[in-house]
């Protein structure tokens, strides 16, 4: 009897520590910790390569070279979270150690939003000449990859030899480049990167159908629509981003045009009210008729994009519906039917873009619920992806197995959000700065209007 009592106490004991590590409300410094044990570890296992693998312990690189892609995202997140010792780390292994002279082919469009943008924000923070060097450098090799007949940039683009492949991408991939190339010029003083972006831009853009949409994948040899879908999640979501946040650092008027029938556009066509919600799934880019009802994770940044441009009744409904997803399953499925109610592709790769709509609608709302709903978000990443020495990506939410992969933006977004979401840092914020759409943060009032112009060759 007494064996049972003690047994019976232990477990209740047990039940009431793992209750209240659920109720447990943590700070910024917890997250600023968890990305402490996880850079260590990125430090130890990984350095010199681009990714840690955290359940065997081992490394891997996006190419047959590493492009030192960790260090250059996690570097803002560093200067976010005040850690200056290794900050000064990579501004000096990007200094002394790092080439970008390399016979690869490398992905325009990922390259761009975490290399570039990272070098551009550690240009920002520095103010040192050979870091902008290095910048400028891999810029120059980036940019010929817009040598295309429609001015879009190839897929894949050579470091070393300039050569590219690839002529069909999404419009992502098309049109996302006008932030960081836009910055490159201004830092420059050289026009040539934010017109090359800003021409792919205006190719989608003229491509548009009768109703202001665009579609899904383009030719960018022939300059065809070859998916002439239209929707707002992962290959369409960053030229949106982009039109907005572009024309909030830059104020280039057409990007105001081109944002306001854009979103008319997507507001009048691609919503659809279910009972679990309001989603934004595909439609026919010339008659706005519904053709898919599946969706990306990636859709849930879109609340932040209408908070950011002041719609926070839509913000606020959209974001209702992607915490309504998280919680069906504890984490959010990379792909899901709406209609079916079921994933679509199960992985959940610790992507931050929930994250990011809450801080957003918790700093424009000031509602504490965003921060409650990201309180639980961080206690689910906890519980299922956490890992002895970093944390892993899910391989199926529906069993939670770890697949052993930190994307490099865990690093870069998703702790620097829930870092900025917690309190940390209230220097930095939403008035003051605009993050590219790998949460490199750039502050506004390091662009002067007048500067902004000339160097950018904005004639309008």
């Amino acid at each position: 009897m007494k064996k049972y009592l003690f047994g019976a106490i232990i477990a209740c004991l047990i039940g009431l520590s793992a209750n209240a590590q659920d109720k447990k409300v943590y700070t910024a410094q917890d997250v600023k910790d968890e990305f402490v044990r996880t850079w260590q570890a990125y430090k130890q296992y990984a350095w010199g390569h681009d990714v840690l693998l955290p359940i065997t312990k081992t490394n891997a690189d996006w190419y047959k070279e590493s492009l030192h892609i960790s260090p250059i995202d996690a570097y803002s997140t560093m200067k976010v979270m005040k850690l200056d010792k290794y900050a000064k780390e990579v501004e000096q292994y990007i200094k002394d150690s790092v080439s970008f002279d390399k016979d690869i082919y490398v992905k325009t469009f990922e390259v761009n939003i975490r290399v570039l943008g990272g070098l551009l924000c550690m240009y920002q923070y520095t103010n040192d000449p050979r870091i902008l060097a290095q910048t400028k450098d891999f810029g120059d090799r980036m940019l010929k990859a817009f040598n295309s007949p429609t001015g879009i940039p190839y897929y894949w683009v050579n470091l070393k030899t300039g050569q590219v492949k690839g002529s069909v991408v999404n419009t992502a991939e098309a049109a996302s480049y006008m932030f960081e190339m836009g910055i490159l010029s201004y830092y420059t003083k050289n026009p040539v990167y934010y017109q090359a972006a800003k021409k792919a831009n205006l190719y989608i853009w003229n491509k548009r159908s009768k109703i202001n949409l665009v579609g899904n994948v383009i030719n960018n040899e022939t300059g065809e629509w070859i998916d002439r879908n239209s929707y707002v999640g992962a290959g369409d979501d960053s030229y949106f981003e982009y039109l907005l946040k572009t024309w909030v650092l830059f104020k280039d008027p057409q990007l105001r045009t081109m944002w306001d029938k854009s979103i008319a556009a997507i507001n009048k066509y691609i919503p659809e009210q279910t009972n679990t919600g309001v989603w934004y799934g595909y439609v026919n880019m010339d008659t706005g008729e519904k053709t898919k009802p599946t969706v990306t994770l990636y859709d849930a940044f879109w609340p932040a994009l209408y908070a950011l441009d002041g719609d926070l009744k839509r913000a606020e409904a959209f974001d209702d519906t992607w915490d309504g997803l998280w919680n069906k399953y504890g984490l959010e499925p990379s792909g899901y039917d709406y209609k079916k109610e079921e994933p679509t592709y199960p992985v959940y790769d610790l992507n931050p873009e929930i994250i990011e709509s809450a801080y957003y609608l918790r700093y424009y709302t000031k509602n504490p619920k965003y921060e409650a709903r990201g309180q639980q978000y961080y206690r689910d990443i906890l519980k299922y992806c956490k890992t002895d020495i970093a944390f892993s990506s899910i391989a199926d939410v529906r069993t939670m197995k770890q697949n052993n992969e930190l994307p490099t933006f865990f690093f870069a977004e998703t702790m620097k959000y829930f870092y900025l979401l917690f309190g940390g840092n209230p220097d930095v914020n939403l008035q003051q700065y605009v993050f590219n759409t790998e949460a490199h943060p750039f502050k506004k009032s390091g662009f002067i209007p007048k500067e902004i112009k000339k160097r950018l060759g904005i004639n309008n």
